[in-house]
């Protein structure tokens, strides 16, 4: 095949993308804009939310592709790791040649059937393009009454420029959000230095530490049997589900002198982190509601208190940005500050060869639901498996459009899944009994998504087994009194009669 594939990024998704569509036979071409490859794991300031401290909130497993393994044994990956990985990853698969650096997109448009890059570098005609730039790249800070008279000597900025916690050495800062970086600097500052953090927030999220029991909790809670669910149980019943692991595995917020949380985990939301709410209870970390108001130094809050601050660092989210895009293919996609119109945010039907790679929003890991939806993607281009017809393309574009207004953040299990089905890699849980509760109840490692299908390896289960028992949670095949319970729940959904209801 001697198709013309431009992928637009050299992060994980545009490296993982390469990858498969290079095993298919296309000829790729692999543009980014930046001095290296690793997307935001170069930690380049302006362009990276990677700070030189930050380490993964998802274990190393599940932060990895499923045809290379991380050398070190270390749970939770640093930023450098990653970046050494990802590095590792494009020289196995001969992907560094076909990368062109410090080359800037500036348009990506239709033209007679094809499609135009125009570039730092000049204007080249490609059969297909995949968009692979990155969800996280361009940081929202939301209006705050008289922020931009705050004169605190340390500045207000998103921590997507947080490059450290030296330069807040002895200063009072508010951190801003309650998702991973919010958290994650709060705790850094009170670790090393800032004379009084604070923390604000619009609501109170449990907080479920990484690692509890000896296990890491992305192989709790993002579970194949989490995904399989939530298609079929009512939405309160998994809410209780998971409500019952976070709460075991960390607690809730009011026991560390937090504000309670919802009763609804959906409600409230998680986050990740291991050392916040100890922070909390030992009164390194203040909790306040949101900023109602910020004059001069001093910041309100909604229940009427002040801080004097000297710096506010907002964690609090990223819009879609993809400018790169021609006006008329925004226009399709129907792009704005939270959407993309997509088939399982991948394809759309009026723009026969673009695909958009990683471009969802989502808590939980990346690395394996980018890897199975650029499988998707090259195996549909490469005839592998059909493309989705052109009715399911925009039935599934139609089903995405009546859910705008509601929360477009996902749960990585759903996107595995998801993408695993499109791709034809899904694994059958009754053709390795032998893996079941791995397969259930066990982490969503790349390798359980090599057992099936296209591309399957004869090692796998071997893989899969010493991955799903590495921290001791699912080495024995046999389902707990608890797992039993909550499967049968879901072949009763599934099927009442064979299930006796």
């Amino acid at each position: 095949m001697d198709e013309r594939v431009a992928v637009i990024g050299a992060g994980p998704g545009g490296l993982v993308s390469a990858r498969w569509l290079l095993s298919q036979g296309f000829d790729v071409t692999i543009f980014e804009s930046g001095p290296t490859l690793g997307g935001q794991w170069a930690g380049r300031s302006g362009t990276s939310g990677v700070w030189p401290a930050m380490h993964t909130n998802t274990s190393r497993i599940l932060t990895s592709f499923s045809d290379l393994d991380h050398e070190s044994d270390v749970v939770f990956p640093s930023n450098r790791d990653v970046l050494a990985y990802l590095h590792r990853y494009a020289k196995a698969f001969d992907l560094t040649d076909r990368i062109r650096l410090h080359t800037r997109i500036d348009l990506v448009d239709r033209e007679d059937g094809a499609w135009r890059v125009e570039h730092s570098g000049g204007v080249e005609m490609f059969d297909r393009v995949v968009i692979a730039t990155g969800r996280f790249r361009a940081p929202v800070i939301p209006p705050v009454p008289g922020l931009a008279s705050f004169t605190g000597d340390g500045g207000a900025s998103s921590t997507f420029e947080y490059r450290g916690a030296g330069e807040y050495t002895g200063k009072r800062v508010l951190v801003a959000g309650c998702a991973v970086s919010a958290l994650e600097i709060a705790a850094e500052l009170a670790h090393t230095g800032a004379s009084r953090v604070v923390l604000t927030q619009r609501r109170q999220r449990y907080v479920l530490p990484k690692f509890a029991a000896g296990v890491p909790s992305d192989h709790r809670i993002f579970t194949r049997f989490g995904a399989l669910a939530n298609a079929v149980l009512p939405p309160a019943e998994i809410d209780r589900q998971l409500r019952e692991i976070v709460v075991e595995a960390g607690g809730s917020p009011e026991q560390y002198g937090a504000p309670a949380a919802d009763p609804s985990l959906f409600r409230a939301g998680v986050t990740l982190n291991q050392t916040y709410l100890p922070l909390v209870a030992e009164g390194r970390i203040a909790v306040r509601p949101w900023m109602r108001s910020v004059t001069g130094d001093e910041v309100t809050f909604d229940d009427g208190s002040r801080e004097q601050v000297d710096a506010i660092l907002f964690g609090t989210g990223f819009e879609v940005s993809l400018p790169c895009l021609s006006d008329e293919v925004r226009a399709v996609l129907d792009i704005d500050a939270a959407h993309i119109d997509a088939d399982r945010h991948t394809f759309h039907p009026d723009l026969p060869g673009l695909a958009l790679v990683g471009m969802w929003d989502q808590s939980g890991g990346y690395f394996v639901p980018l890897e199975l939806q650029a499988r998707w993607v090259a195996y549909a281009w490469g005839g592998t498996i059909p493309m989705p017809a052109d009715t399911e393309l925009r039935e599934s574009v139609t089903a995405y459009r009546s859910r705008r207004g509601q929360s477009q953040k996902t749960r990585m299990n759903l996107a595995a899944v998801t993408f695993a089905r499109a791709a034809g890699v899904e694994p059958d849980v009754e053709d390795w009994p032998e893996l079941r509760r791995a397969l259930l109840f066990g982490p969503l490692a790349p390798s359980c998504f090599r057992l099936d299908g296209p591309d399957a390896l004869p090692d796998a289960a071997a893989r899969f087994a010493r991955d799903a028992a590495a921290f001791g949670a699912v080495a024995d095949p046999d389902l707990t009194p608890r797992e039993q319970e909550y499967w049968s729940m879901v072949q009763a959904a599934q099927d009442p009669v064979a299930a006796g209801g």
